[in-house]
């Protein structure tokens, strides 16, 4: 709850401006707060007369958590190898735990894949967890769910974090509903309040319209997804120690209501475009299909990928594994060249991590233009052409 000092507060205001979802108000000569706070802190960081503060009111729910401590991460592994995701994890993960002075910890689910320990301890986990089962080499999330939910009850971690993937996305809630606990989806940004250790969930809300910060002050663990490309992976370190604990899997655990029947890999658009490093996006201003060509000869010549807003793919001109966006992929490459997007807000928080944003726009006011490391005005049709020309030109004279 949100306690509010009045002996201490000088109505100067601060924390009815600072709140960004105006459920705080000065009144007479004091402030209050109304259902709509989400105990997001911002009135708190703000007050420079101390007189706010966030504690959780029940003093027995206080003590229910004191033994829940640590960091976990789900180990997303697929086809034997560790999704990139869990390294991106592990990266924020080491930040949280070492804010709060606690161990951070993977979870790794399948068969056979103890090889892959190393690795996780190298990129910043202190203790793996191996749950490993012939019922557990192909994904199925009543099996995956349940076997989590054992770990999760044995290891009692304060924080679980998982990557927001299709496998996530899908198995994470699952866990969540198991456990009774708080769970915040596609996050772009986790930090620590200092006040009281809670993790602070930041995610796109209402549309991508505003960012909103949330808190889970009844549960535990405090759970969240976060989007592949939004956190960054450290440093391998070969030398990092870390402890390797095989769980034992309970037989009711992995009997499944679903059966695989057949596993099959598409060949068709083997595409990802959150792994490569230039990235040419298109968007409604192609005007058609066709314009694509245009994208993919581009591309060709940077040696990059093709991506496309969610306009160009609801209007059938590419396919979904090519979309960027809060509906589709978030990326991070050294290079965006984004022709024809208008940059509505949707799309730009798939894509702002971007080193450089090149943009091709004939509005001037497009809102790309302020994400932009450069911006071009102008028919991308007469544009892109000469872009192309130019760059064979360089490649001839080299």
């Amino acid at each position: 709850m949100l306690k509010i000092d009045c002996d201490k507060c000088i109505v100067c205001g601060i924390c009815e401006a600072s709140c960004p979802f105006s459920a705080i108000h000065v009144e007479d000569d004091c402030v209050v707060v109304d259902d709509n706070c989400t105990l997001c802190g911002a009135c708190v960081d703000n007050c420079e007369v101390e007189a706010l503060s966030i504690e959780v009111a029940d003093k027995k729910v206080q003590d229910d958590f004191a033994d829940w401590a640590g960091v976990m991460v789900f180990g997303e592994c697929r086809h034997g190898a560790i999704a990139p995701v869990t390294y991106e994890l592990l990266g924020v993960g080491r930040k949280l735990a070492d804010t709060r002075g606690v161990a951070l910890s993977v979870v790794l689910l399948g068969k056979n894949v103890a090889e892959n320990s190393d690795s996780l301890i190298a990129a910043g986990a202190d203790y793996v967890y191996l749950a490993e089962h012939d019922d557990l080499e192909q994904f199925r999330e009543d099996v995956y769910g349940y076997v989590l939910e054992d770990i999760i009850r044995q290891k009692k971690p304060e924080i679980v974090l998982a990557g927001a993937t299709a496998i996530g996305r899908s198995v994470i809630p699952f866990v969540a509903t198991l456990i009774d606990a708080g769970l915040t989806a596609d996050c772009t940004r986790l930090e620590i309040r200092e006040s009281d250790g809670m993790l602070l969930q930041t995610r796109p809300a209402f549309g991508g319209n505003i960012m909103a910060t949330i808190v889970c002050p009844d549960t535990r663990p405090q759970m969240a997804t976060v989007r592949p490309k939004v956190m960054a992976a450290l440093e391998p370190d070969g030398s990092r120690v870390g402890v390797i604990e095989s769980i034992e899997v309970r037989t009711n655990a992995v009997s499944s209501k679903i059966e695989i029947l057949e596993t099959v890999v598409s060949d068709q658009d083997q595409v990802n475009i959150q792994e490569v490093e230039t990235l040419v996006a298109g968007g409604r201003g192609l005007d058609s299909a066709k314009g694509f060509e245009l994208i993919r000869e581009l591309a060709d010549e940077l040696g990059a990928a093709v991506a496309a807003s969610r306009a160009a793919v609801d209007s059938g001109w590419i396919p979904y594994p090519h979309q960027v966006g809060q509906t589709g992929k978030t990326v991070n490459p050294k290079l965006y060249i984004a022709c024809g997007i208008s940059g509505a807000v949707q799309h730009a928080v798939g894509m702002q991590s971007s080193d450089i944003v090149v943009a091709i726009n004939r509005d001037a006011n497009a809102p790309i233009f302020d994400f932009a490391t450069y911006g071009i005005v102008g028919d991308l049709y007469d544009v892109i052409p000469a872009l192309i020309k130019r760059i064979q030109e360089v490649k001839s004279e080299s």
